[in-house]
């Protein structure tokens, strides 16, 4: 069975809100999909920032990691700076579920679009965003 046809429960899915304490788990799901990464110290600082948004996606086990996704927040403008899923996830919902969060968390916090730059060689994300 391939993860596009297994048949996931979604309501096994959590949006969990991530500080700094989550910056391991984030770099190290970036170092599976981008090179060069974005390293944990990096993310720590980025986290750190009062304008920053971010999520990570769990499964059943609040520790195990699916996925993340980091914003962040200036006056009423919201920009999409990384979103990652661990391969293991691709094409279940994750990705989906982590960007409908963050536009949900700006949009309490009266940004009223958001932006984000993708590569247009990444069909994936293209096909998401």
């Amino acid at each position: 069975m391939t993860a596009a046809t297994d048949p996931f429960d979604h309501r096994m899915l959590s949006l969990l809100w991530a500080g700094a304490e989550r910056a391991e788990d984030m770099a190290r799901i970036h170092g599976l999909l981008v090179d060069p990464p974005w390293d944990a110290l990096s993310l720590r600082q980025l986290l750190d920032n009062p304008g920053s948004t971010a999520f990570v996606a769990t499964v059943s086990d609040p520790s195990a990691v699916a996925g993340f996704i980091v914003g962040q927040i200036a006056a009423d403008e919201a920009e999409i700076l990384s979103l990652g899923v661990t391969p293991a996830w691709h094409r279940r919902g994750v990705g989906r579920a982590l960007v409908t969060g963050l536009m949900r968390a700006v949009a309490r916090a009266a940004a009223r679009r958001i932006f984000l730059e993708v590569a247009e060689d990444n069909e994936p994300a293209l096909g998401l965003y």
